[in-house]
């Protein structure tokens, strides 16, 4: 059972990272189908490198830089995976006009102007958000923000149907009871680990965040794809930051 749930940890974090995991883990849909109850978990650890990087940069360099370096670290940890889904999200919600259109925009691996512009404006409110904490403070909203982020991923499988063109592949994920429970212990568990009580609400206006967007998805797309999971990930991360500062602006920390 151990060995089970370790194996279902690791391949979350080899599916939505480039962190290296031991050969043993193995690859099969199945197990792929179950792991998503350990996407926060896998957020964990790249809320870790992204901090660590931080941290290690904050020594030597301006905050501000060292912000910009930790954002940097997260996206090679990922390999831009959630940029890339945010990015086709907007390219298809922006360019098409029919749920059709907008599929296949979102298939094509080229980014256009939709996509281009998102990104930039993501990635620096992403910045600016951070660039705003206390030294003291990037470090722990990072470890959370990448957590809880995760999470949200995970509800929006949990309350739509998988939206595809005609012969597309079939839902990639199953989210029971448990799962969601699980999922959201760990995405929690930062949160609650690293900030005092009243900062907890935090994690309330990405859950409105990913309500509004499951609302977008399914009315334009009769549900979610794989693009929309990540795209419900970088936003919810950035509403997390943004929120943090609207409740103390941690000057403190």
């Amino acid at each position: 059972m151990i060995m089970r749930e370790l194996r279902l940890a690791l391949t979350a974090l080899m599916f939505l990272t480039r962190i290296p995991v031991p050969a043993w883990v193995g690859h099969s849909a199945a197990q792929l189908n179950q792991s998503a109850r350990y996407f926060p978990l896998a957020g964990l650890a790249v809320g870790a490198v992204s901090a660590l990087a931080y941290v290690a940069a904050a020594t030597i360099l301006p905050h501000s830089v060292a912000v910009a370096l930790a954002i940097a670290a997260a996206v090679l940890a990922t390999g831009a995976f959630h940029e890339d889904g945010f990015a086709d999200t907007c390219d298809g919600l922006g360019g098409g006009h029919t749920r059709e259109d907008a599929l296949r925009i979102m298939q094509d691996s080229r980014v256009g102007a939709y996509g281009a512009i998102g990104i930039a404006l993501a990635l620096i409110l992403r910045f600016a958000a951070l660039a705003s904490f206390a030294p003291g403070a990037v470090g722990p909203a990072l470890l959370a923000g990448h957590a809880a982020s995760r999470f949200y991923p995970v509800l929006l499988i949990r309350l739509l149907p998988y939206a595809r063109l005609e012969g597309g592949k079939s839902k990639p994920f199953a989210i029971g009871a448990i799962d969601l429970v699980i999922a959201l212990a760990i995405g929690l568990l930062p949160v609650v680990l690293l900030f005092p009580p009243r900062d907890w609400l935090a994690v309330l206006p990405p859950l409105a965040a990913c309500g509004w967007l499951a609302g977008t998805f399914k009315a334009r797309l009769g549900g979610f794809t794989g693009d929309c999971l990540g795209a419900t990930q970088q936003v919810c991360e950035l509403v997390f930051y943004l929120s943090l500062l609207a409740l103390t602006g941690w000057t403190s920390f």
